[in-house]
């Protein structure tokens, strides 16, 4: 898979995949994921990417031409099979939407910034739109590196234990049950018995029941 990330604070991107799972994912070359300088595509000498809205108000616009100079030269090179928009009012971001993310081949993200882009890219140009939440950050940087680490972990091969993203919050409709490793007993505070009975369908079964109490208890809305 491909990921494009089109931003206008690009050194914001540079950490999220240098490290740990993504950068594992990369180095198998299972994910590649490469960041674009809006700025690259600017407009006039000193590169300008953003103008005052039409019918005035507070807050930058950022222009069509760089933006769409930017997608349309990622796609003279491939076939995308979305182009992505991050923003508040999106689709909400969730582990099913992930899943279905990451059964595409390429994938471009526009990252937001100031009030947002011209309204006519969403309408012609971008093909879903996804906000990380109800509320409003500096940029879409950080949602862009929330997508790439939810969708990057799924693509086979890239986590050690592929069962182990199966058993995840959300994958089933239900939150993870809870979960513990050594020493069985800290201070008093004991592992449940029956993790250390060895007896498979046992522990299945009380990790579904303590799934369904979480979930009931933590987000009703979600049990429901």
């Amino acid at each position: 898979m491909r990921i494009d990330i089109i931003s206008a604070v690009p050194e914001l991107l540079q950490s999220p995949f240098e490290h740990s799972i993504l950068k594992r994912a990369q180095s198998k070359g299972l994910l590649e994921v490469v960041v674009h300088d809006l700025r690259t595509f600017g407009i006039g000498k000193h590169k300008q990417i953003d103008d005052y809205q039409y019918g005035g108000g507070a807050g930058m616009v950022m222009m069509i031409e760089p933006l769409l100079n930017c997608i349309n030269s990622l796609k003279a090179n491939r076939s995308y099979d979305e182009i992505i928009y991050l923003t508040p009012d999106g689709e909400t971001f969730n582990q099913g939407l992930a899943n279905k993310l990451s059964l595409s081949g390429n994938l471009i993200l526009v990252c937001g910034h100031y009030k947002g882009i011209d309204h006519r890219l969403r309408d012609h140009i971008i093909t879903k739109e996804i906000s990380v939440g109800d509320y409003v950050l500096s940029g879409g940087e950080l949602p862009a590196a929330i997508l790439v680490d939810a969708i990057g972990r799924l693509l086979p091969g890239v986590l050690n234990n592929e069962s182990s993203a199966l058993t995840d919050s959300f994958q089933d409709g239900l939150l993870a049950p809870p979960v513990y490793t050594r020493p069985a007993d800290y201070n008093g505070w004991k592992v449940p018995d029956v993790l250390l009975s060895g007896h498979d369908k046992n522990i299945e079964e009380w990790r579904n029941e303590q799934a369904e109490e979480r979930t009931k208890k933590i987000r009703p809305d979600l049990y429901e």
